[in-house]
């Protein structure tokens, strides 16, 4: 999918009418709808305001990543980033155990 279906599937997804995302980024919602349509592609400062206004990563928005990275768990990436890196490893070590002890569960269910 391109840019502008997936900012179409996304602002549907929300609830959100053209008109309701383009007030959102200070536009129209017939721009909205010419991005939709690829008629005009966004300048990359629109594509963060339209990301940020669908709460989604730009990789998301843009095919790039099939990841729904929300704005709660965007801030806990950032906050391991900033740790130290034995602190980083620490969190990722109880991550994979987590994702590990639910996989075992889902395969014995």
């Amino acid at each position: 999918m391109d840019l502008g279906e997936n900012i179409m599937l996304i602002r549907k997804k929300k609830g959100l009418s053209q008109a309701d995302l383009g007030k959102l980024i200070g536009t129209s919602g017939d721009v909205i709808g010419r991005y939709e349509r690829s008629n005009l592609t966004p300048s990359i400062d629109v594509v963060i305001k339209i990301a940020d206004a669908l709460e989604v990563s730009i990789d998301y928005l843009a095919g790039k990543s099939k990841i729904i990275l929300d704005k709660e768990m965007l801030n806990r990436m950032e906050s391991i980033t900033n740790l130290s890196e034995e602190n980083k490893n620490y969190i990722i070590s109880l991550i994979d155990m987590a994702l590990r002890d639910f996989k075992t569960q889902q395969t014995y269910k």
